[in-house]
């Protein structure tokens, strides 16, 4: 069967929560801790949505099975053109091909944006996994925070990896 990656609805919210809680109380990808409701992650996507960025769904036979996501980099203006991504895909459905098929289509989308660059900012330095998708998508890594967060009783560090998608003229 074939993944399809479209724009989320406001249907997918729960499964992008029940995949999002499963990381953060699981996982080092997440520094979250408490994971959040169905509600807050609704609050958080319109908030993706109504700053024009793309919020996307990956399906396999009408089930959602990953999300992704671009949001401000920092706020800060002079920042307006460096975007930071995230990328989730469900636990039991890792390997597939999915946050690969994801993290295309959101540098293709963020290209029409005219953004300049995409940041991914990774929980823990060991997760070959993600460090390998974006690596495997053209970013490079550009540092280790070292032992920043605290989770799961140890110090995990956070990998910064970035994507140039053009040398774009200021407005």
């Amino acid at each position: 069967m074939s993944i399809v990656v479209r724009d989320s609805t406001v249907e997918d919210v729960a499964s992008i929560q029940t995949i999002y809680e499963h990381h953060v109380l699981h996982g080092l990808a997440s520094f979250e801790e408490v994971a959040p409701s169905v509600t807050e992650m609704r609050r958080r996507r319109d908030e993706v949505l109504q700053r024009g960025f793309p919020y996307l769904v990956a399906e396999i036979a009408g089930i959602v099975l990953g999300y992704a996501y671009v949001s401000p980099y920092r706020a800060r203006s002079a920042y307006r053109y460096a975007v930071e991504n995230s990328v989730y895909v469900r636990h039991d459905a890792v390997a597939r091909g999915i946050g690969r098929c994801l993290l295309a289509e959101l540098i293709a989308r963020c290209e029409r944006l005219e953004l300049r660059e995409v940041i991914a900012v990774i929980g823990d330095s060991e997760n070959a996994a993600s460090v390998g998708l974006h690596a495997a998508l053209g970013f490079r890594n550009v540092g280790v925070l070292t032992s920043v967060g605290f989770k799961h009783g140890r110090w995990v560090d956070s990998v910064l990896m970035q994507r140039t998608l053009r040398c774009l003229e200021p407005r």
